[in-house]
């Protein structure tokens, strides 16, 4: 049995973001600047809190999505 944690990993590391989308996404909540977090292969809001997954090398920009920085 596979671990879909392992196998969403190595997903997201087949194709990887370009940081340069950065220069056109921003914030969907606050219209804030985000942040690539390369590690976690996440954009961060700081204004909204939160975190907004890249799966396959594409944002995820829903709400419903993020996750929410303590």
């Amino acid at each position: 049995m596979s671990d879909p944690d392992a196998a969403e990993a190595a997903a997201n590391q087949a194709q990887p973001f370009d940081p340069r989308m950065l220069e056109s996404l921003v914030c969907p909540l606050t219209q804030a600047v985000l942040t690539y977090d390369a590690a976690r292969q996440e954009l961060i809001s700081k204004a909204a809190r939160l975190a907004f997954p890249i799966r396959n090398g594409i944002p995820v920009m829903l709400q419903t999505e993020a996750r929410a920085l303590d």
